[in-house]
């Protein structure tokens, strides 16, 4: 089994994924959030769109579907809470699976940034989409679920193998990284701050990262270290409410 991943840029700080089945050359983008990248971009690089993958449904991640499945016939899958926004033509949660072709992609409930987000697994190719749940050093905003929820939902990302490749939908690592380092002092995580640095001044992505390299170094999946003597969703609470109050 392999895929091919193709990553670009939407709207002000998103980014496309383009997923293609390489036995079968099928492809599925994962989220929608702007239809004309998405399009060109199939366009470009002549792939049969099968599948939109919806992790949630935030406009940035589903405002694409209906133009996209109008021009490509796509089968658009996803939580449903999706269809607050949009029509799914099937509704799937953890525990599920969707075939790519030879694609085996395992659904994992990560709710938390909205209570039905999922994020799609390829165990074959150890790559993860996770949406707005994991992000490069950082996590996201708990909009409608609890910190002890989506500390769950980051620990089941975090049991995925260090290896696995994370594709998370925003290019915000280096705001992440300024706050990581308000909060912890660890000499890995002051490396790593400081390749992303250069990397974005040199206009490079930070996406994708890794499970062992999110593990050494994101301060919400090093909580527990960081405000030791709590529960460790207390203490994910904690990091993520000094995140929202951040400035820097």
């Amino acid at each position: 089994m392999s895929i091919t991943v193709h990553q670009f840029p939407c709207l002000s700080d998103n980014y496309g994924f383009l997923v293609r089945d390489d036995a079968t050359g099928l492809a599925a983008c994962v989220d929608t959030p702007e239809a004309g990248p998405i399009l060109k971009a199939l366009d470009e690089l002549g792939w049969k769109l099968a599948l939109i993958l919806n992790t949630h449904w935030h406009q940035d991640h589903a405002g694409g579907n209906a133009e996209i499945k109008a021009a490509t016939g796509a089968t658009v899958v996803g939580p449903a809470e999706v269809e607050r926004l949009t029509p799914l033509d099937r509704k799937v949660g953890g525990g599920d699976v969707v075939e790519l072709g030879q694609t085996r992609f395992q659904v994992i409930e990560t709710g938390g940034h909205t209570l039905g987000h999922i994020a799609y697994y390829d165990a074959g190719d150890h790559v993860a989409f996770v949406g707005d749940t994991l992000f490069a050093l950082g996590c996201g905003r708990m909009f409608e679920g609890t910190a002890d929820q989506m500390w769950t939902s980051l620990q089941r990302l975090a049991a995925l193998p260090d290896d696995t490749r994370v594709y998370c939908a925003h290019e915000y690592t280096a705001s992440n990284a300024r706050f990581a380092l308000s909060v912890d002092d660890d000499p890995a995580l002051k490396a790593r701050a400081a390749e992303i640095f250069a990397a974005r001044e040199r206009g490079e992505p930070t996406v994708p990262t890794t499970i062992g390299l999110e593990k050494a170094t994101n301060p919400f999946l090093r909580a527990p270290l960081l405000r030791p003597g709590v529960a460790a969703h207390e203490a994910f609470g904690a990091v993520r409410a000094a995140k929202d109050a951040f400035r820097g």
